[in-house]
């Protein structure tokens, strides 16, 4: 029987800027990306985000980003790398601590948005966020995309890592993400992202936006909570994986 992970970025609320319903995502997945303060989230939004994972037994990671609250975490920062491996180490920590008082720990990183893109072809950030993961946990896992610079780095650290998919988002040719500043970056369509995520899972190519074949291995799948219909698209995925016979188990 195949096993997959589902993940899914929550806790962004931010005082009176509410996003996405982080409860029905969380019944649905089974590993959360908690945001840490930088791009998105509050502690209180973060504490009661871990408590609610915590009740569903669902495992929580820390989602941290760059320091970009207007934009969401999803513009790239030449952050020099000392201070970004700061930066991190510091999210980190606050995640640890708000996790720790909702009754769970923080198990696995995943980079947010811009940063989760940059550390992919960017070496030096690469290398910076994988200090900062070994300076706080060197148990802690990173999840990343296959064959990226911070899956180099992070061997190299001695972090353990965790390929990563994406259902709701469209890939290109050589197996990197469309970048979201292109028409149809987002899948939207619950059967499109749906059958992508049994592709993944059964460890068949996905279509490509050119509409080639590309092969893309993963240990977990994302479902990103702020896109619109991401709770009925959570839904559907675990329907669907659930019935073709594929476990959904945290890999951690």
């Amino acid at each position: 029987m195949a096993t997959i992970d589902l993940n899914s970025d929550v806790g962004e609320s931010f005082g009176n800027w509410s996003f996405g319903d982080d409860e029905a995502i969380i019944s649905s997945v089974s590993s959360v990306n908690v945001a840490c303060g930088f791009h998105a989230g509050d502690p209180g939004t973060i504490r009661d985000t871990a408590a609610a994972a915590a009740r569903a037994g669902v495992t929580v990671g820390a989602h941290p980003g760059y320091r970009d609250l207007a934009g969401f975490g999803r513009r790239f920062i030449d952050v020099p790398a000392a201070e970004l491996t700061d930066e991190v180490i510091y999210q980190l920590g606050a995640l640890q601590a708000l996790a720790r008082a909702a009754g769970t720990r923080v198990r696995y990183v995943k980079p947010h948005g811009a940063l989760y893109n940059a550390i992919a072809r960017h070496p030096a950030q690469a290398r910076a966020v994988a200090e900062a993961v070994a300076a706080v946990d060197p148990a802690l896992p990173l999840l990343v995309l296959p064959d990226s610079e911070i899956q180099h780095a992070a061997e190299a650290a001695g972090l353990r890592t965790v390929a990563e998919a994406f259902a709701d988002r469209a890939y290109n040719p050589d197996g990197s993400l469309v970048s979201r500043t292109l028409p149809g970056a987002v899948l939207h369509n619950v059967e499109a992202v749906t059958e992508q995520a049994l592709r993944i899972a059964t460890g068949q190519p996905v279509r490509a936006a050119d509409g080639s074949l590309v092969a893309v291995r993963a240990r977990s799948i994302c479902l990103h909570g702020d896109t619109p219909g991401a709770v009925a698209m959570a839904a559907a995925v675990r329907a669907a994986l659930t019935e073709a016979g594929v476990s959904i188990e945290s890999f951690v």
